[in-house]
């Protein structure tokens, strides 16, 4: 029996991590407006005073984006404009540092002023590809800190201020507080994700964001130079309101502020967006906290409650089957895996039924299947305790799914999408299954277990067979922290992509490729399929009939035994779905990777 005490309000429904507010607007930066400023005939002239509640008044940060074309560093007029107000040459400085403007560089300017802004931000774009700027908005989270203020002076076209505010609202995520432990603050409880204008200033005072003096502050003679830092870093949905200066000002999340400065911030598309990155943001973000939630209080029971909460909320329908269930409708796999922890199996299926697709496109029936395993022991094929420290993330498969169902009644994505939550704990205990043992999976196909450690493939059996028979589907895909042997053949940064149908793989390579994430094509190959025979039952649950290795495609070969045929995927992330360390939007622990790739697999071509 634990001895440990768990918090029993150790809920993420409504403490869970959100991304920062984005505001955007057509202004300047309120300190930077002078009297003689031409206006536009649209809105009247500003006062040099800052008006309370003017959007930007309490950023502490001014941001210029630049860009790079044929080596030459290029300054847009309005960021120019901006330089030359708080009294710098913009064009001296970048020759006098050597800045190049390459995506994700950062140079840091302190400002001698007693009003904000205190640092001046130059942030390269590079060539300005997509992928740019998603590396500039994450730079920007990771050196303004969590409560910097930035103001971004930037003409981004709509595709890219989605890829700019995604990279920023992910590489700003810190854990929620009931995942960390810590005593909530109010900074980050759940809020709503519809981008937003106006934004009430944050008390009066001198101190930087970061907590240090404010350089420029009002103890400090105007005018002194200070020093430079260079950094470089690598159904529909209702029209966005604006919200008023009050309305910002209560809202939990009111100091992690991002004001975007656009020429076109009026334009509809642009801020659907900045909506849309958002509720992207807050679906990986939701996945992040979940596998990073220690298993001590991440049991199957907790998670299955977790994404009951989640579904509700979002407007999905959940069903929920617990061990009872799963014993009586023949899931083997489940109730095996489980069968050596007192906190037994769960599945749960989500379900989501969207509007139709655009004239002459029918996006079927998809299901996602994500495995759960809440924390894996290998069983009595035991795991080395250096492989086992990080096993609270082998249910990474599981909250991408739902992070990714979460997210699709506010994107308004075509079509009915199915999700299948597989949650069992493998651990050792009396009951475990054994290695020899044969299990009988959802559907009747039997398994020899030669190795307990390999129990991914029998909880995703399970869902896949299910799913194959009974829901109908057009197009299967299965996310899962599968084997050692894809992060061997592929790293940490990219997922392993098999599929029995072309135009699915062809699908989920192109939505990777515009989220952001990294897939690769590897093969089912025949020669390898009889390795997983087994002379006691349909099928072994790793390849030893031959000596081929392989270990990656033989448990896809597994895998696709029990889908029926139908048209199927497999990811196999375990090696992008938990970091070391923070890089560019990913962020170090559980990385929420799939999320992004699904949702744009479900969302078709063009939406990001």
């Amino acid at each position: 029996m634990s001895t440990v005490a768990v918090a029993p309000t150790a809920d993420l429904a409504e403490s869970r991590y959100r991304a920062p507010l984005v505001l955007v607007t057509s202004d300047d930066h309120p300190s930077l407006v002078s009297v003689d400023q031409p206006t536009t005939g649209r809105e009247p002239a500003i006062e040099p005073a800052v008006a309370p509640g003017a959007v930007g008044a309490d950023c502490a940060v001014l941001v210029v984006v630049v860009a790079s074309v044929d080596g030459a560093v290029v300054v847009p007029d309005r960021g120019r404009r901006a330089c030359t107000r708080v009294g710098v040459n913009v064009d001296r400085l970048i020759e006098n540092e050597g800045f190049r403007a390459d995506a994700g560089g950062l140079l840091t300017v302190p400002l001698s002023r007693a009003e904000r802004p205190w640092r001046l931000f130059l942030l390269g774009v590079g060539a300005g590809e997509v992928a740019d700027w998603r590396s500039a908005g994450a730079i920007l989270a990771r050196r303004a800190g969590a409560k910097g203020r930035p103001f971004v002076v930037a003409d981004p076209d709509a595709e890219r201020v989605y890829a700019f505010v995604e990279g920023h609202a992910l590489a700003s995520y810190r854990l929620a507080d009931v995942v960390a432990g810590a005593v909530p603050d109010g900074d980050r409880a759940a809020g709503g994700s519809v981008a937003v204008r106006g934004v009430a200033p944050s008390p009066d005072g001198t101190e930087a964001p970061d907590g240090t003096e404010a350089p420029g502050g009002r103890d400090q003679p105007a005018g002194q130079q200070q020093d430079v830092q260079q950094d470089s870093g690598q159904q529909d949905v209702p029209e966005p309101q604006p919200a008023t200066a009050d309305e910002a000002a209560v809202d939990p999340r009111a100091d992690r502020v991002l004001v975007l400065s656009l020429e076109q911030a009026g334009d509809p598309v642009v801020v659907d967006a900045v909506r849309r990155a958002r509720v992207v943001a807050d679906a990986v973000c939701l996945a992040r906290d979940l596998i990073n939630m220690p298993s001590l209080v991440k049991t199957p029971a907790w998670l299955a409650h977790q994404a009951k909460l989640v579904a509700t909320q979002a407007g999905l329908d959940v069903a929920v089957l617990d061990h009872d269930d799963l014993v009586r409708e023949g899931f083997g796999g489940l109730v095996a895996v489980g069968g050596g922890s007192p906190r037994p199996p769960f599945l749960v299926r989500l379900t989501y039924d969207g509007p139709p697709g655009p004239e002459g496109v029918e996006p079927g029936h998809r299901v996602l299947v994500g495995k759960g395993i809440t924390f894996d022991s290998g069983g009595l094929s035991l795991k080395p305790s250096v492989s086992m420290a990080s096993m609270k993330t082998d249910m990474s498969g599981a909250a991408a799914v739902l992070g990714t169902m979460a997210a699709l009644p506010e994107l308004a994505v075509p079509g009915k999408v199915t999700g299948l939550l597989c949650l069992a704990e493998n651990l050792v205990g009396g009951s475990a299954m054994r290695p020899g043992d044969v299990i009988t999976c959802w559907g009747g196909t039997t398994v020899e277990v030669l190795n307990t450690d390999a129990e991914g493939r029998l909880v995703l059996a399970d869902g896949l067979a299910y799913a194959a028979a009974t829901l109908e589907p057009d197009q299967i895909v299965d996310l899962a922290t599968l084997t050692g042997a894809i992060t061997v053949a592929l790293g940490r940064r990219t997922a392993g992509l098999f599929s029995s149908d072309d135009t699915l793989a062809a699908e989920l390579a192109a939505a990777s490729t515009a989220a952001g994430e990294r897939v690769w094509r590897l093969p089912l190959t025949e020669e390898y399929r009889p390795a997983i025979d087994s002379p006691v039952a349909d099928l072994a649950n790793i390849g030893r009939a031959m000596e081929v290795n392989g270990g990656s495609i033989t448990a896809a070969l597994f895998l696709r035994e029990f889908t029926g045929g139908r048209p199927w995927a497999h990811l196999d992330i375990a090696g992008t779905a938990r970091a070391d360390s923070d890089d560019g939007e990913i962020s170090r622990g559980g990385t929420g990777w799939g999320v992004r790739t699904l949702i744009a697999y479900l969302a078709g071509p063009g939406s990001g």
